[in-house]
């Protein structure tokens, strides 16, 4: 019996950074298309939302307080928490609540209750990018009222039309056009930035507002209004959860640089001119940031604006793609069929089922709340939650990555949790007036996770008690006197030891097996990405039988086939040419011995089980070398 050991280059490389060698001002133009979509276009109905909840004719006090307030959330929450502080905890590169909770919660040490709390804001996350792009498309679109009062009654029917056509182009990749995304936006940031210059010159004092005494003294003094307002405020940071998730597209430091060069500052401007012209007395009933724009150049920019937010609806899809994948490689959503739409990014993927869903929650929100301004009152409650449940996963991992002090742990991730506390305490009031819509979304996300992870864990278990030790296997081979025919026999398995029960399925049907027999095992790391020398091992653990194991990172596309094809190149003995491949297709049924799941979960999983992709096309096995070995599963 021969030692497992590793087969290097055993795969196709998979590169984990396709924007590598690229220059950083490049990249940091390009993640202007991809990372600051949603904060970007999130003066389009900020203030306007936080005026309007404090009264119709707001004071100075009360607009230079609700700048504060503003300028401080985008301080702390944006630039502190996230952009300096959680950006330096990555997981080999990743970032995002899903790869924090597979760094503390699975890769560390296994910790039920910090993957509960990852795949809770995972959840959270698809309840409000069903919102996002329902407000944003809709507040751009809502400038047409300022610019032709005549067209108010086809914005609605626009906005829908231009949502529905961004889900139907999904299907075609975002490749090409995802190119000019980074400039566009280059092109709307400068824009707003001179429309904010343009409004403080007509009112400096505005600048006060960037002293925190401001925001305290009004949030301090205004009562339950002062808290409400809170919810409003956050709406100016609800993508900052995306500058950490988006992370690994192009790193850390392209994603600091547009930030701090542009981003920021261009943000700043623009809230501060909005609350000059409000100041000046401009009237807050309507859009707030199309008063900037001279008459003569109010339609191009509501152009841009409808362009810039269907670019921030696009990150949002995308960004419940990539969701999605790392869910199902680390076993927590069924598998789904994803299509590569580009081979130039590993994030350009369609998921249909995702799509179709966003699709159909997006449009509904449209139409049910007719308006942004009733929009905003569905909108934040659910980030609050998953930027509480990051902020908590912050500490632990200041405590175990950085070895920071309990004290120095607490005191700075305390302070985030405060404010994130805040936050979301506020938001709570939405609840009544639309914020139940992406909590419900999250709570049905959520327990397709858990019964999906539930039910695969009781099928694997149910597996295990099946295996042979391979001793006692090959001695049944030689006293039955089993035929042995020409060729070499891959059985996939989720057993890690001895031999698996299709192999055993498979003798017990054809009572023949081939005279090379090699059991394979696909296991997904909690890492983004597995280094090719350890992507392969294996190990004869008898005559002319192998057991394998090859591991994917998360956000890697299993192919089995050109696996092989690598590892027989690099020294393995597998003829690629003249081999079959063995699967289990099982059947779910109810246990009989009263020691299985309930019947609602047991039914519910094997709903899902039926209706998600095969584990053949998932690992890409040709259908030609293919033999599904049915079997039925009592859990």
């Amino acid at each position: 019996m021969q030692p497992s050991s590793p087969v290097s280059d055993t795969i196709p490389k998979t590169p984990k950074h396709p924007v590598l060698g690229t220059s950083l001002r490049v990249l940091s133009v390009s993640a202007l298309g991809v990372v600051f979509g949603d904060i970007g276009t999130s003066p389009l109905y900020t203030l306007k939302t936080v005026l309007n909840l404090t009264g119709t004719h707001p004071g100075p006090a009360v607009i230079l307080g609700a700048l504060s307030l503003i300028v401080w959330t985008l301080i702390i929450v944006t630039t502190i928490k996230y952009v300096s502080v959680a950006m330096r905890i990555d997981n080999d590169g990743e970032g995002g609540i899903l790869a924090l909770m597979s760094l503390l919660g699975i890769k560390l040490k296994p910790r039920p209750v910090i993957i509960a709390l990852g795949l809770l804001g995972a959840a959270l996350i698809y309840g409000d990018g069903a919102v996002t792009p329902a407000i944003s498309v809709l507040s751009a679109v809502e400038g047409l009222n300022i610019a032709a009062p005549s067209f108010a009654p086809y914005v609605l029917p626009a906005s829908v039309l231009i949502l529905v056509a961004l889900f139907l182009f999904q299907r075609q990749g975002t490749a090409r056009i995802g190119k000019a995304f980074g400039p566009i936006m280059l092109i709307w940031f400068v824009t707003i930035a001179l429309l904010g210059v343009w409004g403080i010159v007509q009112h400096p004092s505005v600048l006060f507002a960037l002293n925190p005494i401001y925001g305290l003294s009004y949030l301090f003094s205004g009562g339950m209004t002062g808290f409400l307002v809170l919810g409003g405020v956050f709406l100016c940071v609800t993508g900052a959860e995306a500058l950490y998730a988006d992370m690994g597209h192009f790193g850390a430091r392209p994603i600091r640089l547009a930030w701090f060069a542009l981003v920021f500052p261009s943000l700043l401007l623009n809230y501060a001119g909005q609350s000059a012209l409000v100041l000046s007395g401009a009237p807050t009933s309507d859009n707030i940031f199309y008063r900037l724009c001279p008459s003569v150049l109010l339609l191009p920019l509501i152009l841009l604006a409808t362009i810039a937010t269907i670019i921030a609806s696009q990150a949002i899809i995308t960004g419940a793609f990539s969701m999605t994948r790392q869910a199902i490689q680390l076993g927590w959503l069924p598998r789904l069929q994803i299509k590569q739409t580009s081979q130039e990014g590993y994030g350009q993927i369609y998921v249909g089922a995702v799509n179709w869903m966003l699709m159909i929650a997006t449009c509904g929100l449209v139409i049910a709340f007719r308006k942004s301004d009733n929009l905003a009152a569905a909108y934040g409650i659910a980030v609050s939650a998953t930027m509480l449940a990051t902020s908590a996963l912050l500490f632990i991992a200041m405590r175990q990555i950085w070895g920071w002090g309990l004290v120095r742990a607490g005191a700075v991730a305390g302070a985030f949790i405060v404010i994130d506390m805040a936050f979301f305490l506020s938001n709570l009031s939405k609840i009544a007036s639309g914020g139940y819509v992406p909590l419900l979304l999250a709570a049905f996300v959520y327990g397709i996770m858990l019964i999906w992870h539930r039910g695969a864990e009781a099928v694997a278990a149910r597996l295990q008690e099946t295996v042979v030790p391979i001793g006692t296997f090959m001695t049944n081979i030689s006293q039955g006197q089993i035929p042995r025919v020409p060729g070499t026999a891959i059985f996939l398995t989720r057993t890690k030891q001895d031999v698996p029960p299709v192999m055993i399925w498979h003798l017990k049907h054809n009572r023949s097996l081939h005279q090379r027999l090699f059991v394979l095992s696909v296991v997904t790391e909690s890492i983004p990405w597995v280094d090719d020398a350890s992507r392969l091992t294996v190990a004869e653990i008898a005559p002319q039988f192998w057991r394998a194991t090859t591991r994917y990172g998360f956000m890697e596309r299993p192919d089995v086939p050109a696996l092989l094809r690598q590892a027989q190149a690099g020294g393995c003995g597998i003829d690629v040419s003249d081999v079959t491949y063995y699967v289990g297709h099982e059947t779910i049924i109810s246990s009989e011995d009263g020691k299985g799941l309930p019947k609602w979960l047991e039914a519910s999983f094997g709903l899902m089980q039926r209706n998600s992709i095969h584990v053949s096309d998932y690992l890409r096995l040709p259908s030609d070398k293919l033999v599904e070995i049915g079997r039925q599963i009592a859990i």
